[in-house]
């Protein structure tokens, strides 16, 4: 039994889903056998004019009579509603006077799950509690970073929107504009060009759709459609169900993705309105006008007149050849469940029914949706497409997500194809399937477009952002020395100590480990001073050894000669500890060995420079300190420098030992092996002990450079005392502006300096007198010397 009153032909996908559901119904035997559904279409012109109901009914107060025919002793009222949850709340007066259900077919709305104030009303639609998840999902699969987001703006709408931007910040998506589109229609109109503006100027080439098709969005749908866009579409299902083909069947709207909660295929609907008669169930419904706005029929002024004089009892199999696209809509599959939900809740108060005589005599209570109420709220079962219809809110589970994309078949004519599929209970990385080979996009390549804000960093960039721009907005910058970036050029990283940044910077390299070896030209050059000087001081100790017995050897304490030339054969080869690979052992005996034996070799310069003097200012009769000279007291110096030394090497060993270290800063690529000081005080303090060594030996030759004497050595002293200071003074700096293996050579070339600046200014010339002048070299010329 059914009524149409004026249904709209966009709505008549609804009815033709209650009627399959309705038909499907009666005729299985299993479900309320021996009773049969009826229903009525109507829609009430209220104030928001959209108010659709779908009224099942199985009580004898029908609209109409049916002679033979007994109708259900229930006396109670389903109703399904619209989309509007404002309309779906009122519902109708007599529905709610008598506590009939009333059943939502339209989107989720959170509000209406407040069972006190709406304690008979029901949503078939599953809260879209991942829908946002799954379109972000698609963003990042196509690295779509910069969209455009166009959301309707009520209650829907804005929970939509506060989810959308939290999951977008999760992943690093960025919104280039908002249109929140009023409901209102004024406020609509003052604002559309700036919509407009936004979208056809973004430079994003992706926009997300969100919000109701009968709100003022659909007004921008409508303008956009002849603007051409260009865009691509990320949207709800609704948007091209069959009710809204008209909307996104146009070039501007192509590479279309919409998204709809997974459900099984209804794939009886096609056969069963290939066999429906028009005038079985619904009345004034004009097939041209049908075939036009529903199915898209391109219909010729010849062929109009034939179509208007159809008979009203044909056939839809004729509109069925003109689409590709029969299954039912979100709405259309919820008021197909729906109808079951009410069948299945009758069918258990069947069951529960024990009055037989109330069954028979027809004695009715005077109301059965209390009962109804009871069973409908809590109703669960598995619907003929295979999927699990849940009444209960709190068991429903986060929906799964069916994907399509537009695909073109003729001109001015598309389909949804299913291309993927949206599984929240996945692991992240396999939540999301697609099929790729199966997108069809604008451009008509197999070339993801791009939408991004800015162009992804290529490997050795990183991203600068712009200052008052969104985070995806950003410049591309050369990443700092010995740092790389990975190829999405969010950040550099820092390579390990043991690596470094190759010239691309986008790839770490193993560094070669170096250090100051024998086998290089430095530490070869170096190592052949070394040697040679020790060689010549070894040659030089040898002429004096042979000539002990000249005055030249004698004038001056030989045994202090010896002591010093020998101290300097163990400075030039203590040199050599500098170089090779480190060790903790060399590390250690480096400076200690460096500072022992350099307080050998000044002190015993101090001993021969107090030497020099005592013996030309303390030699005379009316001297009282002459025994000073001739017990040897100078020579006590040298024993009394090395025991400060070594007390400071000690203590230096004791807080703070020489250790290994790695250098991988100051040659590129490589790692260089250096002893470190540990205490650079201890350090200095050892260095600053022979300075001062140096500086007394330097002040009292230089009072005594004027001494007459041919072999007076205080000119020599001064000299060797001011090359050695100067060597080190200089040292100081440059080691310090110096780094790994260079460091070293400095420290080796000061040693060898120094030590060459003592042999040199002290033994050359006494050699010189030995082989070149040995005349000199003799008792009657030093006397005539003295005398004169």
């Amino acid at each position: 039994m059914a009524a149409a009153t004026h249904l709209p032909p966009e709505k008549y996908e609804l009815g033709l889903a209650l009627e399959y559901a309705i038909d499907e119904i009666n005729k299985n035997h299993s479900l309320l056998p021996n009773i049969s559904l009826g229903f009525y279409l109507f829609r009430e012109l209220c104030e928001l004019k959209s108010f659709h109901d779908l009224l099942l009914s199985a009580t004898t107060e029908e609209v109409r009579w049916f002679p033979n025919y007994g109708c259900s002793p229930f006396f109670c009222h389903a109703a399904i509603s619209g989309q509007k949850w404002a309309t779906s709340a009122m519902g109708g007066p007599y529905i709610q006077m008598e506590h009939g259900p009333q059943l939502i077919y339209g989107p989720f709305e959170p509000m209406l799950t407040d069972h006190d104030r709406f304690p008979y009303l029901y949503q078939m639609a599953t809260k879209d509690t991942s829908l946002t998840l799954a379109m972000v999902s698609l963003m990042v699969h196509y690295t779509w970073n910069w969209v455009g987001l166009v959301i309707s703006d009520d209650d829907q709408g804005i929970q939509f929107l506060s989810d959308l931007r939290e999951e977008m910040q999760k992943n690093g998506i960025c919104s280039a504009f908002v249109n929140v589109v009023p409901e209102n229609n004024q406020l609509y109109l003052r604002r559309d060009r700036m919509y407009y503006k936004h979208i056809m100027t973004s430079s994003a080439n992706v926009i997300i759709m969100y919000g109701d098709t009968s709100s003022t969005l659909d007004e921008t749908i409508r303008t956009l459609q002849y603007l051409g866009t260009g865009k691509i579409w990320v949207t709800t299902t609704q948007w091209y169900d069959i009710s809204s083909t008209r909307y996104l069947s146009l070039d501007s709207f192509r590479s279309t993705f919409t998204l709809s909660q997974h459900r099984g295929d209804t794939y009886g609907l096609k056969k069963f309105i290939q066999t429906l008669k028009s005038s079985k169930y619904l009345e004034d419904i004009s097939l041209e006008k049908l075939g036009w706005m529903y199915f898209k029929c391109s219909v010729s002024e010849s062929k109009w007149k034939t179509l208007y004089n159809f008979s009203s009892n044909i056939s839809l199999e004729l509109l069925t050849q003109h689409t590709f696209d029969v299954a039912m809509s979100e709405e259309s599959y919820h008021i197909y469940n729906a109808a079951y939900v009410v069948a299945y809740s009758l069918h258990e108060l069947l069951l529960q029914q024990v009055d037989i005589i109330y069954m028979v005599t027809d004695n009715r209570p005077q109301s059965d949706c209390g009962k109804l109420n009871h069973l409908l709220k809590d109703m669960q079962f598995t619907n003929p497409v295979g999927d699990l219809v849940d009444m209960n809110q709190k068991r429903k589970l986060d929906p799964e997500y069916d994907i399509f994309n537009l695909w073109d078949f003729q001109k001015s004519f598309q389909v949804k194809m299913k291309i993927g599929q949206f599984y929240p209970y996945r692991p992240k990385r396999q939540q999301l399937q697609l099929l790729e080979d199966m997108v069809e996009w604008a451009t008509g390549s197999r070339q993801i477009p791009h939408s991004v804000c800015s162009i992804t960093c290529i490997p050795g960039f990183r991203k600068s952002r712009q200052e008052g721009k969104a985070p995806c907005c950003f410049d591309c910058i050369p990443c700092p020395e010995n740092e790389i970036s990975n190829d999405t050029g969010s950040c550099c990283l820092r390579c390990p100590e043991d690596q470094y940044g190759n010239t691309e910077q986008n790839r770490c390299l193993q560094r070669a480990i170096t250090f100051l070896a024998f086998g290089e030209p430095l530490g070869m050059a170096l190592a052949c001073m070394a040697l040679s000087f020790c060689a010549l001081t070894s040659l030089v100790l040898g002429v004096f050894v042979k000539h002990h017995d000249t005055p030249i050897v004698r004038a001056n304490n030989r045994a202090l000669s010896y002591i010093l030339l020998i101290s300097l054969i163990f400075c030039f080869l203590c040199s050599l500890l500098f170089l090779g690979h480190p060790n903790t052992a060399t590390c250690i005996l480096q400076q200690t060995t460096f500072g022992v034996v350099f307080s050998v070799a000044v002190s015993t310069v101090l001993a021969k420079t107090i030497t020099v003097v005592l013996a030309f200012k303390l030699t005379t009769p009316r001297k009282r300190m002459r025994w000073l000279l001739v017990s040897g007291a100078p020579n006590f110096i040298i024993p009394i420098c090395i025991l400060i030394q070594l007390i400071l090497c000690g203590v230096w060993l004791g807080t703070s030992p020489p250790f290994i270290e790695t250098d991988s800063h100051s040659e590129h690529g490589r790692i260089i092996i250096v002893c470190n000081k540990g205490s650079v005080s201890a350090f200095y303090c050892v260095l600053g002990f022979l300075g001062s060594l140096a500086l007394g030996s330097f002040t009292i030759a230089f009072f005594a450079r004027k001494l007459p004497d041919k072999y007076n050595e205080a000119k020599f002293l001064t000299f060797s005392m001011l090359v050695f200071c100067s060597v080190w003074v200089t040292f100081l700096p440059v080691y310090h502006s110096t780094k790994g293996k260079v460091m070293v050579a400095v420290e080796v070339f000061s040693i060898l300096a120094s030590s060459a600046g003592l042999l040199g200014c002290i033994f050359v010339p006494k050699c010189y007198i030995i082989f070149l002048r040995p005349e000199r070299n003799s008792i009657p010329k030093y006397r005539d010397r003295t005398l004169s």
